[in-house]
């Protein structure tokens, strides 16, 4: 499934230019799940390099929480249990013009089977003071926030 990695820079833009003739903005979630020895949740896709908190875009028609759950089901093996606490949105427009993101964290939760198909190539665990290298700067900046207390920014 690397081979989507090798793909994608040059089926992005399309992609981008679909979504923008057909939406006006694009909206997406992600979210933030730690386990009981505070390692935060993390996913690497087969397209994309790097670690990702997990979450996707919402489909039209769909509630942003229920596009959360979903995706946490589907890309990490997470069952959201109770709601999910909005903790902050940010704009994604240097990267996607039009876009948002919400950022939630998700307290109670429960594994279960991941439904993702190929989109995921790995799912991993990470204390907050022991990331990856390659955590992306906006997935670090988020973790920060919402565990250490640093300044919101408003950019993704």
């Amino acid at each position: 499934m690397l081979w989507r990695r090798k793909v994608e820079p040059y089926t992005r833009p399309f992609i981008y230019a679909w979504f923008r003739m057909t939406r006006g903005l694009t909206l997406g979630v992600r979210g933030l799940v730690t386990d009981e020895e505070g390692r935060v949740l993390m996913i690497q896709h087969t397209y994309v390099p790097g670690w990702y908190l997990p979450g996707g875009g919402v489909e039209r028609g769909e509630i942003a929480e229920t596009s959360l759950v979903r995706e946490m089901q589907e890309e990490a093996g997470v069952r959201v249990i109770g709601r999910p606490t909005l903790l902050s949105v940010h704009s994604n427009e240097p990267r996607h013009p039009g876009d948002h993101v919400l950022f939630y964290r998700v307290h109670a939760w429960e594994p279960c089977e991941a439904a993702q198909q190929g989109e995921i190539h790995e799912i991993g665990w990470f204390h907050p003071d022991a990331l990856p290298d390659d955590v992306t700067d906006a997935t670090r900046q988020r973790i920060a926030e919402a565990l250490k207390g640093a300044d919101i920014d408003p950019m993704w």
